[in-house]
C-alpha cells in the first residue's frame, strides 16, 4: 500500500465494514429494482401509449430515449456530488425526485409534457450507480463485492421483469395512467429505512493527505477507456432489451400482452437469478487466491459473448425454439452485469470511486440515447426488429473484446504515483456523527 493509501486508510472512519451493512445491501438492491421499473415501465405502456397519442415509432424511439439525454449529462456532476457530499443525503435526494417524476407520468397527456417528465426522471436517476459504487467502495472489502454489486444487479433483473410481469398485466387490466400512479407513490415509502440504516459520512478530525484526482486524471488511463467503451457496449444490449423488448415480442413475434410479460418477465428474472449465483461464485474464486483480474475479465468476457451470441441466434431463431435462444440471454446479462462496477471500485479506490463511476456512466448512457432511437429508426424504415437485434449482438461481442483487452489489470490505481508529490494537499475535514444500520 502506497504511503498516502495507507494514511488514508487510518486517518479517515470510511475502511470497508461489511459486516454491518446488510440491511443497506438490501435497500440498495430494492432501490434499483424500483429504478429499473421506473425506467422500464414507458416501453411496458408504449403500445398503447403509441395508440393513445398517435405517435410514429421515431416519436416512440424519441421518448424512450428522452430520460436518458439528462441521465448521462448528469453523471460526472454526480460524480461529483458523491465524493463531496454524504453520499446518504445525495441518493434520498436523487431517490424523491426519480419517483415522484414516476408518479406525475401517470397524470400527464401530450407527447411534450411526457418527454419533460422523462427528462427530469434521468435527473433524479443520475445519482444511483455513483452512489452504488461509492457505497460499496467504502464498505466493501474485494472479497466481498462481487456478491454485492450482484446483488445490486439482481434488483436491476427484477426491476424489467417484475416490470413486464406485472406491469403488463396491470396495464391491460386497468390502463397505464394508474400503473405509474401507484409505482410512484409507493416507491417514497423507501425513503425511511433508507435515512434510518444508512450511516453517515464518518471522517477523522486529523489533518490527511488527499489526492486531488480529478475528471482528466482519470481519462489518462487506459483502463479508465476500457471501462467506459465496455460500459456502453454492457448498457446498449441492456437499454435495447429494457426498452424494446416488450415492443419485440408483440410486434415482432405476435405475443399477446399476457404472453409477453411473462417471456419478457422470464429473461430479466434469469438475469437476477445468474447474477445472485455468479456473483457469489467469482468472491468464492478470489478468495480461493485467483486474482481479480482473472474472475473478472472471464466473467465479463463469456458473459458479453454468451449474451451476444444469444441475441443473434433469436434474430434467426423460427418461432418453435425462439424462447428457448432467447433465455439464456437473461443468464448471461447477470454474469456480467455485476462484475463491471466491481471492476471499477478497484480500479478507483474508495476516494475516487464516485468521479470514476460518474465518467463511466456518462460514457456508457449515451447507449440508452443510441438504442432506443436507432431502433426506432430502423423499425421505422424496415418493418423489421432483424436489424436492432443483429445490431446490439454484435455491440455485445465489442464489449467483452473492451473488457478483456482494453482494461488493463484489475487493481487500485496508484494516484500518489501517477500524479505524482505536487498533486498532493494537506486539508482538515470535521468529523461528524455516524449513524450504525
Amino acid at each position: 500500500m502506497s504511503g498516502f493509501a495507507a494514511m488514508t486508510a487510518t486517518t479517515t472512519h470510511e475502511a470497508p465494514r461489511s459486516a454491518g451493512m446488510n440491511g443497506v445491501l438490501f435497500l440498495l438492491s430494492l432501490s434499483i429494482l424500483i429504478n429499473y421499473i421506473d425506467r422500464s415501465n414507458l416501453s411496458i405502456a408504449a403500445p398503447l401509449i403509441k395508440g393513445e397519442l398517435g405517435l410514429s415509432d421515431w416519436q416512440l424511439g424519441t421518448l424512450l430515449a428522452a430520460f436518458f439525454w439528462t441521465y448521462g449529462f448528469m453523471q460526472i456532476p454526480a460524480g461529483w456530488l458523491v465524493d463531496h457530499f454524504d453520499v446518504k443525503w445525495v441518493f434520498a435526494a436523487g431517490f424523491f425526485v426519480w419517483s415522484a417524476a414516476t408518479a406525475t407520468t401517470g397524470i400527464l397527456h401530450g407527447f411534450v409534457a411526457l418527454i419533460v417528465i422523462r427528462v427530469i426522471l434521468g435527473v433524479g436517476e443520475s445519482v444511483a450507480f455513483p452512489s452504488y459504487c461509492k457505497i460499496l467502495g467504502i464498505h466493501f472489502t474485494e472479497s466481498r463485492r462481487g456478491f454485492a454489486n450482484s446483488a445490486i444487479m439482481a434488483g436491476l433483473g427484477l426491476g424489467p421483469a417484475i416490470g413486464i410481469l406485472v406491469g403488463g398485466n396491470v396495464v391491460a387490466r386497468f390502463g397505464w395512467r394508474p400503473f405509474f400512479l401507484a409505482l410512484g407513490l409507493g416507491a417514497l415509502l423507501w425513503l425511511f429505512p433508507w435515512l434510518a440504516w444508512m450511516p453517515r459520512r464518518t471522517r477523522a478530525a486529523t489533518p490527511t493527505n488527499q489526492a486531488t484526482v480529478g475528471i482528466l486524471d482519470i481519462l489518462r488511463q487506459r483502463s479508465a477507456w476500457g471501462t467506459c467503451l465496455g460500459q456502453f457496449c454492457t448498457n446498449y444490449t441492456l437499454y435495447f432489451l429494457v426498452t424494446w423488448l416488450p415492443s419485440y415480442l408483440i410486434r415482432g413475434r405476435h405475443f399477446s400482452m399476457s404472453q409477453m410479460a411473462k417471456v419478457g418477465g422470464l429473461v430479466f428474472f434469469l438475469s437476477s437469478v445468474s447474477g445472485i449465483g455468479l456473483g457469489k461464485l467469482s468472491d468464492q474464486w478470489i478468495a480461493a487466491g485467483s486474482s481479480p483480474t482473472r474472475v473478472r475479465k472471464t466473467m465479463l468476457g463469456v458473459g458479453q459473448m454468451g449474451l451476444g451470441a444469444s441475441l443473434a441466434a433469436a434474430a434467426f431463431a423460427p418461432d418453435s425454439v425462439f424462447i428457448w435462444v432467447l433465455a439464456p440471454a437473461g443468464i448471461f446479462l447477470g454474469m456480467s452485469g455485476g462484475n463491471c462496477w466491481a471492476v471499477t471500485q478497484t480500479l478507483a479506490g474508495t476516494k475516487v470511486a464516485g468521479r470514476w463511476a460518474g465518467v463511466q456512466n456518462f460514457i456508457g448512457n449515451f447507449a440508452g440515447a443510441v438504442a432506443p432511437m436507432l431502433t426506432g429508426y430502423l423499425l421505422g424504415r424496415t418493418g423489421q426488429f432483424y436489424w436492432p437485434v443483429v445490431i446490439a449482438a454484435v455491440v455485445s461481442w465489442i464489449g467483452a473484446l473492451s473488457w478483456v483487452f482494453a482494461v488493463g489489470r484489475v487493481e487500485p490505481v496508484d494516484w500518489e504515483k501517477k500524479l505524482g508529490p505536487t498533486r498532493f494537499r494537506i486539508e482538515a475535514t470535521p468529523a461528524t456523527g455516524a449513524a450504525r444500520p
